[in-house]
């Protein structure tokens, strides 16, 4: 590996994408209940997770500090490697800022490296693909400089739209008003959401009823998906497989060589999102 690539569990990547990334173990908390999630989501219940949240569990999620960044990143420099951390987006977490204050104070000490924090502007695999490809770089024997001049380029390309089944918990995030869940949930309204340009989470599209929200998430790939090869899809979901199956054959519609990949939604976003969280995740023409 030409530099060290870091990630952390709301990347949302599975074990067999997870070959040259050191993912940092993230804690959250179930009732109370501390959880230490390492990463790998093939290992991740999520449907016992879900469950909890569908039957009122109050899920609380932590923030990575500083202090967690400087103790994962100092060893890898003190063997000469530089690193490159992909971080959920700047616009819904603060992570990213902790891992930028981690990075000044450790170059003053390590004059000589170079750290390079990406702003995803996403989450899951918003910022999963972004490391998955950071890997790829490294793996190359791209320089960390090189790397992150694209990945940084490529930011912009990463698209995200998903859709709730339940708006409440969007609710309990602050995303939406208290009235704006309730009318939306009485005429059974989805929100059609996705990761904009400066990162924060907004909707594009309202539509009534579930099968039309997979509907306009197939519609959103046709628009923005990059034509020309063979493109690599990833779907998460709020322990509802058969939609993102569902969702997956819609996308094969439209380009029936696409290699896709179907996961479970981590716990962090996944706590905001609630059971029933679809998203497509994909490289296009733009957000």
């Amino acid at each position: 590996m030409a530099f060290a690539v870091f990630a952390d569990g709301s990347a949302n990547l599975p074990e067999k994408m997870l070959d040259g990334i050191t993912v940092l173990p993230c804690e959250y908390f179930v009732d109370g209940t501390s959880h230490t999630y390492l990463g790998d989501v093939d290992h991740f219940d999520g449907h016992a997770y879900y469950e909890d949240l569908r039957n009122g569990k109050v899920v609380k999620t932590t923030l990575l500090n500083t202090q967690l960044f400087l103790s994962s990143f100092a060893p890898v420099l003190k063997q000469g490697l530089d690193v490159i951390y992909v971080s959920m987006s700047s616009g819904i977490s603060g992570t990213y800022n902790a891992a930028r204050l981690a990075a000044q104070e450790l170059l003053e000490q390590f004059e000589d490296r170079f750290i390079h924090v990406v702003d995803s502007l996403g989450c899951g695999f918003g910022s999963g693909m972004l490391a998955y490809y950071a890997a790829e770089l490294s793996r190359r024997g791209k320089t960390a400089k090189e790397a992150a001049r694209l990945l940084d380029r490529t930011v912009p390309h990463i698209c995200q739209y998903f859709t709730v089944d339940d708006l409440e918990f969007l609710k309990r995030s602050g995303r939406i008003s208290a009235v704006t869940a309730k009318i939306g949930t009485v005429l059974n309204m989805k929100p059609i959401l996705y990761g904009d340009k400066t990162g924060h989470i907004v909707a594009c599209a309202k539509v009534r009823g579930r099968k039309k929200a997979i509907s306009a998430l197939i519609d959103k790939y046709k628009e923005k998906h990059t034509k020309g090869s063979s493109p690599l899809i990833y779907i998460s979901h709020g322990d509802c497989l058969e939609e993102a199956e569902q969702l997956a054959v819609g996308v094969k519609e439209i380009s029936p060589d696409a290699v896709i990949t179907i996961c479970q939604h981590e716990p962090f976003s996944g706590a905001h999102v609630g059971p029933g969280m679809l998203g497509l995740f994909f490289h296009g023409t733009e957000r």
